[in-house]
């Protein structure tokens, strides 16, 4: 459960091994123990990060999961439950793409579309099951400004982040009542592995800003937050933004 002050005992990281999961599971040990699921590919990356959270303090339960296989969403979320409830489940995993092989190719798009839409759906649909059984817990959505008003340089992934950002809104608003919430959080650019070696974008921000707008944003019972905050105002100017005058824009 996650106790008076807003701490949960354990924690899902879906997609384990993104700088967002990572930092997020860094800035809530710092806080506390806890049990920590990451759930991700057996890759190297993988076990160096069990291995750093151990050494911060966590009690860490790694757990196989694939977004390109449909049936991995059920397995990882009936293993990540098996040891006890989930207080807090992190849905960070996604690809960026290459924006122009995605111009043309229609294999790349059908991979993105499944890897930042259709699986995090499926997680989202299997981890709401869960905690509704819990009676409890919160989830949260890594969603991006990208999906406000996707644009022309990388309209496929705004896209897939436009309709997670759909899904996971709409979840929110099914499980009122339930004691389950839901947490969009919709950054900016944010300094990563994702995007190493592209060019800052106004207003960057990092994985341990992101990570901490996720914990005051549980704290505070909020169902969305942009990081970092002038991003709300940024992207409401730019939804209204004339077309013509959208498409000459350098962003």
């Amino acid at each position: 459960m996650i106790d008076a002050l807003g701490s949960p005992s354990s924690l899902l990281l879906v997609g384990g091994t993104s700088d967002i999961a990572v930092a997020t599971a860094r800035r809530y040990l710092a806080e506390r123990p806890l049990r920590v699921v990451v759930a991700a590919r057996d890759t190297p990356r993988r076990s160096a990060v069990a291995a750093e959270l151990t050494a911060a303090g966590a009690q860490v339960q790694v757990v196989d999961f694939d977004a390109d296989d449909p049936a991995s969403p059920g397995r990882m979320v009936t293993e990540a439950a098996a040891a006890g409830d989930i207080d807090v489940a992190v849905v960070a995993f996604g690809l960026l793409g290459e924006a122009d092989q995605l111009r043309t190719d229609p294999t790349a798009v059908a991979q993105l579309a499944q890897v930042n839409y259709v699986a995090p759906a499926v997680v989202g649909t299997e981890l709401a099951n869960q905690l509704r059984r819990q009676g409890h817990g919160v989830i949260v959505a890594l969603s991006s400004v990208a999906g406000e008003r996707p644009r022309a340089s990388n309209f496929v992934y705004g896209s897939t982040k436009a309709g997670l950002d759909a899904f996971y809104s709409g979840l929110a608003d099914s499980l009122v009542g339930t004691g389950v919430s839901v947490l969009v959080v919709r950054p900016g650019f944010v300094r990563s592995k994702m995007t190493e070696g592209l060019a800052d974008a106004p207003l960057a921000t990092t994985p341990e800003a992101v990570a901490e707008a996720i914990v005051t944003g549980i704290r505070r019972g909020r169902h969305t937050v942009w990081v970092p905050g002038a991003m709300r105002w940024v992207m409401s100017g730019l939804r209204h933004t004339p077309r013509a005058l959208f498409r000459r824009l350098p962003i």
